[in-house]
């Protein structure tokens, strides 16, 4: 669309920066060359489209806001890196921060209008006072140059009040706690205690994302790829005869993650020893040991926001002792019973039952279940829990836990479906203060996660490219070793 002028917010200046003379600033009014952008529709325009009018279907005659969220304060005047809503992103492929996307019934749909910053352009002092300006931060799209990218008509962030005010309270749905003048603006109507309107928003678009298209499976194979090359580069930076710290190997991951992706799609977990055993350990300030076990879990988030998510247990000197063998090929055989049972029309928690169950004789063999297999799967009971802490997966895609607003009839106690893409993780953990298990187990986690797609006759994993078996893990390692360092590139 054309071009809209708006007032210009007030420039926003580092505290620290000098006065500016008026010389100086007449000076920088002057002599700047307006260069075009090239812009071109981006080729998966149509997927989100499509996406917008499933939603636009699913509440006919109903205004829908959708926020992309704002930037947040790291600390003082530095923000942490943006990275806009999920639900944003798949309905508009946008990344700007404050923006958002609004649906308003038209005729027998609706009309998408995306409503966002303008270009702080050299016709305004912004441009070199504001932190925001493009001397700052960059060239940034015009409104026209955002819309032909997009295929989406925009506006003026400014024009925004007008139509948030114009949103009529029980016609309108927002998705909330991603921009609090959105919220303010747009107050909640909720009558009805056992659908509220709002969330009922939010568990739509989440099952809207369940079932992926081709080009979402491609951006998740590619990020899926990338973190495969990313726990090469680990193994092979691994020492098997020194210690090395954890965050040496998280920043050899985060390399390639930034090379070959957006980032890191979650903070990476590397948990050397006793470390395994605890579910999301993120601060990564220990050593490994020679000897003894080492938890990686990590995954590239790719170009487009799509995520891997990932896990590998490796021996650090190279090789398993024959209990970590055992540990380990339990969780292994636990992990492929789940894969096997996957396939459209079984329920998602069948194949968590499927892979507890295998866990649960796995302890048994292990001497530790105070009562038997059949006893300790009772929902009554599931003592076993103590030693697996978690489900068997979740669903993954445009988030590492993706869909997680989608009610418990279509996702946690629904059938799987062809296109589902999801993490198989099962894990034996043995905490080092744990008097019920023998002292050689005690400091001991093991995990094993890949990322399958569910197929017309099972699943396919997009993760194959790791190995699983505790004899292949030691092959890998050895020759990724033998290989030696190397760069992104």
């Amino acid at each position: 669309m054309a071009e809209q002028k708006a007032a210009q917010p007030a420039a926003k200046t580092e505290s620290h920066d000098p006065a500016f003379p008026e010389a100086f600033l007449q000076f920088m009014r002057t002599g700047w060359r307006e260069d075009p952008l090239a812009v071109s529709p981006r080729p998966e325009v149509p997927n989100y489209a499509k996406r917008r009018n499933a939603l636009s279907e699913a509440f006919p005659g109903e205004t829908l806001i959708i926020p992309s969220g704002n930037e947040k304060v790291r600390a003082n005047d530095t923000d942490y890196s943006f990275r806009p809503g999920s639900d944003f992103v798949y309905l508009t492929g946008d990344r700007d921060p404050d923006s958002v996307l609004v649906l308003r019934p038209s005729g027998s749909g609706h009309d998408a209008v995306l409503y966002t910053h303008q270009r702080n352009s050299k016709d305004t002092d912004a441009f070199f006072r504001s932190r925001n300006g493009e001397l700052w931060v960059g060239r940034t799209h015009t409104l026209a140059e955002k819309s032909t990218e997009l295929g989406l008509e925009t506006a003026p962030l400014g024009a925004l009040g007008a139509a948030l005010a114009g949103s009529a309270p029980g016609r309108t749905r927002v998705l909330r706690g991603l921009d609090p003048n959105v919220d303010r603006t747009v107050l909640a109507y909720e009558p009805d205690r056992e659908k509220p309107r709002d969330r009922e928003l939010a568990w739509v678009l989440s099952e809207l994302k369940l079932i992926k298209d081709e080009w979402e499976i491609a951006q998740l194979q590619a990020a899926i790829d990338a973190t495969v090359r990313g726990f090469e580069d680990v193994a092979r930076v691994l020492p098997a005869d020194r210690p090395v710290k954890e965050r040496l190997l998280e920043g050899v991951f985060g390399l390639r993650a930034r090379h070959d992706g957006n980032d890191v799609g979650y903070t990476s977990i590397v948990g050397a020893g006793p470390h395994a055993t605890i579910l999301h350990w993120i601060r990564n300030t220990g050593t490994t040991t020679p000897g003894e076990l080492l938890l990686m879990d990590m995954g590239v988030e790719g170009d487009n926001f799509y995520t891997a998510d990932v896990t590998r247990t490796v021996p650090v000197n190279g090789r398993f002792t024959p209990l970590q063998r055992q540990v380990y090929d339990i969780v292994h055989a636990s992990q492929q019973a789940g894969m096997d049972a996957i396939r459209p029309g079984v329920l998602f928690k069948d194949v968590h039952k499927t892979c507890m169950r295998v866990l649960a004789e796995g302890l048994n063999d292990l001497g530790l279940l105070p009562v038997s297999v059949d006893e300790a799967m009772d929902e009554k009971s599931t003592v076993y829990r103590r030693w697996t802490l978690h489900g068997f997966g979740h669903m993954l895609g445009i988030d590492v836990h993706d869909c997680n607003n989608a009610r418990n009839e279509t996702y946690r106690d629904g059938p799987l479906q062809e296109g589902y893409v999801l993490t198989v993780e099962p894990g034996l953990y043995f905490q080092p203060e744990d008097d019920l298990v023998p002292a050689e187990l005690r400091g001991m986690g093991v995990r094993i996660e890949d990322d399958v797609l569910v197929t017309a006759d099972g699943c396919h994993n997009l993760s194959a490219g790791l190995p699983r078996s505790s004899a292949d893990v030691e092959a890998w390692l050895a020759s990724q070793r033998e290989a030696g360092p190397r760069l992104p590139g």
